[in-house]
């Protein structure tokens, strides 16, 4: 495929989904898919208080029915189960695919001949975890020689 083809490629699938967005939640509060809680939270705020029927210049029923709308996304959009649910529906991924150039792939020998671990999951302990072992080795120690001075009280023999 030359660069053309990819380059057009990538245009026609961009078109789609900027209007797959453009009638959402997210455009409805102004907002990117990806937006952070925080973001999500500022728009409704500043919104709920732009038009809020009781403190809006719009007429009652165009405040209340949009006022519906931005409480109707940010209930979606504040509950991490319904959102992911509702980017499903709309066809918003979080997860960024992306692959690496053919010429940059390596053969599996290689692969793990630059880890120093033998499995993607292992990894060294973190200063935390190292911390909570030798507290819980400390108990250990202490347990056994609580252990071993109430018995030598009792004059049990050892």
């Amino acid at each position: 495929m030359t660069q053309d083809q990819q380059t057009n490629r990538f245009k026609t699938k961009s078109i789609p989904a900027q209007t797959r967005l453009a009638n959402t939640y997210y455009s409805l509060l102004g907002l990117h898919p990806s937006a952070s809680m925080l973001e999500i939270r500022r728009s409704y705020r500043q919104l709920s208080k732009k038009y809020h029927p009781d403190t809006t210049n719009f007429s009652a029923a165009v405040a209340k029915a949009k006022f519906q709308q931005i409480n109707e996304a940010y209930a979606t959009l504040s509950n991490p189960e319904r959102r992911s649910l509702y980017d499903l529906k709309i066809g918003y991924s979080r997860i960024n695919v992306i692959q690496a150039p053919p010429e940059w792939e390596q053969s599996p020998a290689e692969k793990w001949s630059t880890t120093a671990y033998l499995d993607p999951t292992d990894r060294p302990l973190s200063s935390g975890e190292i911390f909570v072992l030798v507290l819980l080795g400390l108990t250990f120690v202490g347990c056994l020689c609580l252990v071993l001075a109430v018995a030598y009280l009792r004059g049990v023999p050892l």
